[in-house]
């Protein structure tokens, strides 16, 4: 599983992502300041799921119709460490059953939703 990390997940996070083996590209340290339709268009030509802060993604690809691409996880929370949303993380994928594929996945404090992707 490949993972592109917008540029509001926090560095400390990202590396913990990293030393657990997981496939983490950074925008905030490969191309900063990118636009998030561009992230969008580069998570699906490298075949990466979106880890985010922002629920722009949402609009880009349920209002704006972009195509989206294998996945996103919007994490719908403030985070209490720079390292919380690699916690986060791990124990979503832990979870027996969750597919995250096609689906936009909202991650909040309390509860997961999911909406598949058109």
């Amino acid at each position: 599983m490949r993972f592109l990390a917008n540029e509001n997940i926090p560095l400390p996070a990202i590396r913990l992502m990293r030393q657990a083996g997981h496939d983490v590209i950074a925008v905030i340290e490969t191309a900063p300041a990118s636009k998030d339709d561009e992230v969008l268009a580069w998570a699906r030509r490298e075949q990466c799921y979106i880890l985010t802060f922002d629920r722009d993604y949402g609009d880009l690809v349920f209002k704006r119709r972009l195509p989206p691409p294998i996945g996103i996880i919007y994490f719908r929370f403030v985070p209490l460490t720079p390292q919380e949303p690699a916690t986060y993380l791990f124990d979503l994928l832990q979870i027996k059953g969750l597919v995250l594929e096609n689906q936009f996945t909202i991650v909040e404090s309390e509860r997961i939703r999911q909406r598949p992707l058109p």
